[in-house]
């Protein structure tokens, strides 16, 4: 399945299983924050964190690797049997030194030294967490570089509930912090069982196990070297605010800071299942020249993410102040400010996700390190600089400012590499779109009581408002809409199907 075939029916099983794993998430996340603490929650994020920048160099060298050259399905003799061997053989090599390293500087002492005592047993369930993940990862990815999307978003599903249903039963049984991380050991390690049964039963053994006479070996090797940069620079908009924060405050302040950030980030839920589609489907579409297609693709989906988002943006900001403290409890309130803060960033955190996507397909990634580094390195300045002076708020200002900056520089690495994703943004009329919607959205918050009557109301008349207003200034056309609606399965579908212009 290449190009852009039934690229929305595929985004569609990707999209439900986000959305199904975004509602695990909502119902799990405030059960986990209640049975932990805001101490301890922020201890778990912080190991969170720590595995994600620590699985870059592990994990990126393999994952987007294996599944761009799976997805580009090039025609040669045993052509995915080699790049599934060289994957699976490198990311075995590659995690065994990560776990022994890790391992060994957890006998030393550095992460307690660093976070406390508790921190020596969080690190070794963390080099367990290592070495499944690593798997998990190699496994659903190469499922979706087959463009097995529907299979790959079950497994996610799957893992999200394992996590939460066994890491929440450890909880209640004591264990803690340790339980939590257990529960994802536990999930990993099934969902890499399933999916590489799942792999084996698409291939032929006879090749997997065969020496390849002739393979680009350096094409590969160049590619991972480079995503392993890249994915670094990305990751640590993620969580280098987590870490400074903690080392520099205190556990309290971090969970209430990581709440806020967990909530700014379900804005790119949407752009993240877009992103991991658009990675092997570009890729395909690079591979054959069409770059007619890809600017036009991109330009579409970077207007409709705009759309979307800020739709999102301002349904958020208006309930922050309600969904916080019902969301987490009242404790958590003061990090209402930190989550207003941080939701201009998010909007062009989430519109950049989708040009990296396709600018990774192209295989320039050089280009593409250079501007996220950009990013990065204006989000380390301005954490290090923010922290000391305003805690949390510090944070989320530096953090917002870097979010934003990833947007502007992933245009100007788009434009260098080929594609312009802002051909079609139109986007005064976005800003006026917005303009007109937002003062009904807040004016309804303000004037609802109780807050359980905002939450109800404000979403669906907000989202008809806003609505309404992007087809009145043009932000996107009634015939989009109906073509789009017109590719749901099922009644809206065919409804919609009806009414298409011939």
């Amino acid at each position: 399945m290449k190009g852009t075939q039934n690229l929305f029916g595929r985004f569609l099983s990707l999209f439900g299983a986000k959305a199904a794993t975004a509602v695990i998430a909502i119902i799990s996340t405030p059960v986990i924050v209640r049975l932990l603490g805001a101490g301890n929650y922020g201890d778990y994020a912080v190991l969170l964190s720590v595995f994600s920048l620590y699985m870059i160099p592990i994990s990126a060298s393999v994952t987007e690797g294996v599944q761009k050259f799976v997805g580009e399905g090039r025609d040669r003799e045993w052509w995915l049997e080699h790049v599934i061997q060289f994957y699976t053989l490198l990311a075995t090599g590659v995690v065994l030194l990560g776990v022994l390293l890790l391992l060994a500087i957890t006998a030393l002492g550095v992460p307690s030294t660093l976070f406390g005592e508790e921190f020596t047993t969080y690190f070794y369930v963390l080099a367990a967490f290592v070495l499944v993940a690593q798997f998990q990862a190699v496994t659903v990815r190469t499922v979706l570089g087959f463009g097995m999307e529907q299979v790959k978003g079950s497994l996610e599903v799957a893992k999200k509930l394992l996590t939460v249903c066994v890491g929440v039963a450890l909880v209640l049984g004591g264990w803690g912090v340790a339980g939590m991380m257990a529960g994802h050991v536990v999930a990993n390690l099934l969902v890499a069982v399933v999916a590489g049964a799942v792999i084996l039963r698409k291939l032929t053994l006879g090749g997997l196990v065969r020496r390849p006479d002739s393979f680009p070996y350096r094409e590969l090797l160049s590619f991972n070297a480079l995503n392993i940069v890249l994915v670094l620079l990305v990751m640590s908009l993620y969580h280098v605010d987590i870490i400074m924060l903690r080392t520099l405050t205190d556990s309290s302040s971090t969970g209430y800071y990581k709440g806020a950030l967990a909530l700014a980030e379900y804005l790119w839920f949407v752009p993240l299942v877009i992103q991991r589609l658009l990675l092997h489907s570009s890729s395909s579409l690079w591979e054959d020249g069409r770059v007619e297609l890809i600017t036009s693709l991109a330009g579409r989906i970077t207007r409709y993410v705009f759309l979307l988002v800020v739709l999102l943006a301002l349904g958020l900001a208006a309930l922050a102040d309600t969904v916080v403290p019902l969301y987490y409890g009242e404790s958590f309130a003061t990090a209402v400010g930190p989550l207003l803060l941080l939701i201009p960033g998010a909007i062009g955190f989430a519109a950049a996700r989708p040009m990296q996507a396709i600018s990774q397909g192209s295989g320039r990634i050089k280009t593409l390190v250079g501007a996220v580094a950009g990013a990065a390195g204006t989000n380390l300045a301005l954490n290090a600089s923010l922290i000391p002076l305003f805690g949390m708020n510090g944070a989320a200002v530096a953090t917002s400012v870097g979010y934003g900056s990833m947007f502007v520089m992933l245009v100007l690495a788009s434009r260098r590499i080929g594609f312009y994703p802002l051909s079609d943004l139109r986007a005064p009329r976005i800003a006026l779109t917005a303009l007109v919607a937002a003062p009904p959205i807040f004016l309804l918050d303000a004037a609802l009581q109780p807050d359980l009557l905002a939450l109800a109301v404000v979403p669906p008349v907000g989202f008809a408002v806003y609505s309404g207003a992007a087809l009145v200034t043009g932000a996107i056309d009634p015939g989009e809409v109906v073509e789009i609606l017109g590719k749901f399965p099922g009644p809206f579908g065919s409804l919609a199907e009806a009414h298409l212009p011939r």
